[in-house]
């Protein structure tokens, strides 16, 4: 029988996601492919992924990362979920908290027991009947503990860390498991004449460098899957319309809040992200709205601490590639298309194409069907959260900006436009196939955002409400006694993964 294995990987880009696809690479294969990771010094990284949602946990332990130890290599912290101040309305504010909200109650989403009571003014905000955006608000945070059927049991979370510091443990990690890093900079592709397929690159210093799969982490250059295969881009502003973001990270002002801040401007956006040693900040923003030297001092006048830094100014279109998966060349990262950190999805997108190349894992043959269910799958997830972040910008009330005017009355695409409606009429929200952001997810940012249905689930109203207010209640009650029972978040990381004193 002929021999198909792939003998070779050669991952063009070092950073977050050449870094991460390595060491992935390197723990499931155990040297039976050889995986090289071509990069140069002089060309460096975004570096603005700070900020994950809870599947990184399952990457880490995959690796088999002790995850005390890899928060002290990033100088990482703990994160609960997201803060969105002035996104609905200037004055606003709202966490989209990780995790359950409230408990379901005979089979119906707790929710819509709470937009009855609710709207009947005998609820409180959705936030109180949730265990992580409460422990957010206090400040608090501990990881989960074995207590029965208490929330303390089940506590969902991500991390904040430093990306370029991830990538270092991760770099690490690859080359002890047998990946080879070579210091070089590509400047031809040479694609076989047959077919098309990538047959080498060649480095500025003439070294030529074969391989069977490419993998594409180059970030926005795309070099290998645009610039050599030429497969084509979709771009987004039209529903997305930030297209620059300066950079730039701080000293701390205190301690850090288990939760990552997203605070609206007159044209975009700023994060917040707290690091133990630092805070990383950044301002997203239209050009079309906001002049790129504003934008600069419209952040540094709103950063917490001293600037340790020049600021950065990142370019990008917000949109994807026409194919993820193309002939030999898998793009990864940047390199696949972009999409805005507002819901720190840039890392898991990263995880997923990983995931995603190891359950279709190709040999030499590189079967279409393979190709064909590997993009489809891709096309899937980031329509759906391309969708998930459009929905921040439209359902706003504010029009003290042209920025916000537009956002609010542009065009939006039938999917989304289908679920905003079905969710006002009914509070019913209904996720496509493998749809990375949740019901409570979805519920949380328009609830948050001041959209509440017009109607609930019918079988709601057949709990009588005595019994009904007694459940809300204790369900609050449980929700607040297990916060105050959770540690400072400082405390917490102070006893379990420290860095030790910021430098």
């Amino acid at each position: 029988m002929q021999d198909k294995k792939l003998r070779k990987i050669l991952i063009v880009g070092g950073g977050t996601a050449g870094w991460m696809t390595a060491a992935a690479l390197a723990k499931v294969l155990r040297g039976t492919v050889q995986v090289e990771l071509v990069e140069s010094e002089t060309i460096g990284t975004v570096g603005v992924g700070e900020a994950t949602i809870p599947q990184i946990q399952l990457f880490n332990q995959m690796l088999g990362l002790d995850e005390n130890a890899f928060l002290r290599k990033t100088r990482g912290t703990f994160k609960l979920g997201i803060q969105f101040v002035d996104w609905g309305r200037l004055g606003s504010s709202y966490i989209h908290a990780f995790g359950e909200v409230g408990k379901d109650m005979e089979a119906i989403p707790f929710y819509h027991y709470w937009f009855r009571e609710y709207q009947a003014g005998r609820a409180g905000e959705i936030g109180e009947y949730t265990l992580t955006a409460l422990a957010a608000e206090q400040g608090r945070f501990m990881r989960s503990i074995d207590a029965g059927n208490s929330p303390l049991s089940n506590i969902a979370y991500a991390f904040q860390f430093d990306a370029g510091l991830y990538a270092r443990a991760l770099r690490e990690y690859a080359e002890q498991r047998g990946v080879v890093r070579t210091e070089g900079r590509v400047v031809h592709t040479r694609l076989r004449k047959d077919d098309g397929f990538i047959e080498s690159l060649q480095l500025a210093d003439g070294a030529k460098i074969e391989a069977d799969l490419f993998i594409d982490c180059s970030g926005f250059r795309g070099l290998l899957i645009e610039q050599a295969l030429g497969v084509g881009y979709e771009d987004w502003r039209q529903w997305l319309p930030c297209d620059r973001a300066w950079a730039v990270p701080c000293e701390s002002s205190g301690d850090p809040l288990p939760y990552t801040r997203a605070t609206a401007r007159p044209a975009g956006w700023q994060w917040r992200i707290p690091l133990q040693h630092r805070t990383g900040n950044g301002h997203v923003f239209s050009s079309r709205f906001m002049s790129e030297e504003d934008a600069r001092e419209l952040l540094l006048q709103n950063l917490d601490g001293a600037p340790l830094a020049e600021p950065k100014l990142l370019k990008f279109t917000t949109g994807k590639r026409n194919k993820f998966w193309h002939r030999n060349c898998i793009a990864i990262g940047l390199a696949s298309g972009f999409m805005e950190p507002l819901e720190s999805t840039s890392i898991h997108l990263v995880q997923s194409a990983i995931a995603r190349l190891l359950t279709l894992f190709p040999n030499r043959h590189f079967d279409r069907e393979d190709v064909d269910e590997y993009n489809r799958q891709t096309h899937s997830e980031v329509d759906r959260i391309r969708d998930f972040l459009i929905l921040h910008y439209h359902i706003t009330q504010r029009d003290d900006s042209e920025f916000w005017d537009y956002c609010r009355t542009m065009e939006i695409p039938q999917s989304l436009r289908q679920k905003i409606q079905q969710f006002k009429k009914s509070g019913r929200i209904v996720r496509a196939e493998a749809e990375l952001f949740n019901e409570l997810s979805w519920m949380e940012v328009m609830v948050g955002q001041g959209v509440l249905p017009r109607s609930y689930h019918p079988l709601v109203d057949v709990m009588p409400q005595e019994l009904l207010a007694g459940r809300m209640q204790e369900i609050r009650s449980v929700i607040e006694r297990s916060v105050s029972a959770m540690p400072a978040h400082a405390e917490y990381i102070a006893r379990n993964c420290s860095a030790g004193p910021r430098s």
